[in-house]
């Protein structure tokens, strides 16, 4: 039998275990699951290896992998394809997303970096913030006595949802409302969106 036979006859065979054994993952089965990794952890890291290039990324990406197989696995339709073809596609979205969470941090250190090289007008930062903490305190005066005591509580106070409670001596879910609500009101009359 030639070599592509038999890489033909191994692609089948791991495709119809891995199909079994994933059936058995979404069930809890963990001995399934090891026996899954085991299958399919060479063909994952491979595959995220030719996208990332960097061994230590793809390692914590085949992790992440292998966590959302158990915990997807009940997702699965095995009408909609093989189980190994869906793991190693999963790896390759999962790849993919890491490039573009690592391009973005790139692209936005260099356009911190740009930022902090260029001149700062002193006097114009100064009059655009004072004027915003202006928009901020008129923003304030329309919420309500309560509703602007929690958020000074948290935001200028530090404290906790919690500890806001014993200080008010009112429940915690009562906290988390008028926080809430005070915060979509600032929203609001602020006009950023949420």
């Amino acid at each position: 039998m030639s070599s592509n036979g038999s890489a033909a006859n191994s692609a089948v065979a791991i495709g119809a275990r891995s199909g079994e054994l994933l059936a058995r993952v979404a069930e809890g089965d963990q001995s399934a699951f090891a026996e899954l990794y085991d299958l399919m952890a060479s063909r994952v890291l491979g595959s995220i290896r030719r996208l990332l290039l960097d061994s230590a990324q793809s390692e914590e990406v085949a992790q992440e992998v292998f966590l959302e197989v158990w915990q997807s696995a009940p997702t699965f339709d095995a009408q909609r394809g093989s189980a190994a073809g869906w793991i190693i596609t999963m790896a390759k979205r999962r790849a993919i997303d890491r490039i573009r969470a690592s391009q973005s941090a790139h692209d936005r250190d260099i356009r911190i970096g740009t930022r902090d090289l260029q001149p700062v007008d002193d006097v114009a930062e100064t009059a655009e913030i004072a004027v915003e903490r202006e928009r901020a305190d008129r923003a304030m005066q329309s919420l309500s006595d309560v509703q602007r005591q929690v958020i000074a509580l948290a935001y200028d106070g530090g404290y906790s949802h919690s500890e806001i409670s014993e200080l008010l001596q009112v429940p915690i879910g009562t906290v988390k409302t008028r926080l809430r609500d005070g915060m979509i009101r600032l929203r609001t009359e602020m006009g950023v969106s949420a």
